[in-house]
């Protein structure tokens, strides 16, 4: 089990030429799913409604579209998730990030992804 953070999820649908070695690997290996936290699809639609992001469509087709041909599966984002995302240290401010965090530390589970900053959480596993 892996869980993918939101740069790596939308890499892996629109552009695997981003991807790393190690993180198209561990894609692979992961079976017939990979994961994403539910918070994944919020940050997406929020950098939609920004204008940071531009999808071709809307943000929930996109979505839905991209999880199902990619084979991902929405990790939800339960009390025990979002209390440990509070209480994490302040070393990223990102809140989606926080969360995606907070998933992985919960799950026992490597988040893919380049950011640096996630590196730094004690306890955590990264794939890049």
């Amino acid at each position: 089990m892996i869980l993918l953070d939101t740069c790596t999820f939308l890499w892996l649908a629109s552009d695997k030429s981003k991807l790393s070695r190690a993180a198209e690997e561990s894609i692979r290996a992961s079976g017939e799913f990979v994961d994403v936290s539910a918070i994944t699809a919020w940050e997406i639609a929020w950098k939609h409604s920004k204008g940071h992001l531009d999808l071709g469509m809307p943000p929930r087709a996109w979505f839905d579209l991209a999880r199902d041909v990619q084979q991902v599966r929405e990790f939800p984002i339960t009390a025990s998730i979002a209390l440990r995302a509070a209480e994490l240290p302040r070393i990223h401010n990102d809140p989606a990030d926080r969360f995606i965090i907070a998933t992985a530390l919960e799950c026992g589970i490597p988040v893919v992804t380049p950011d640096d900053k996630i590196r730094q959480y004690a306890g955590i596993q990264v794939i890049w």
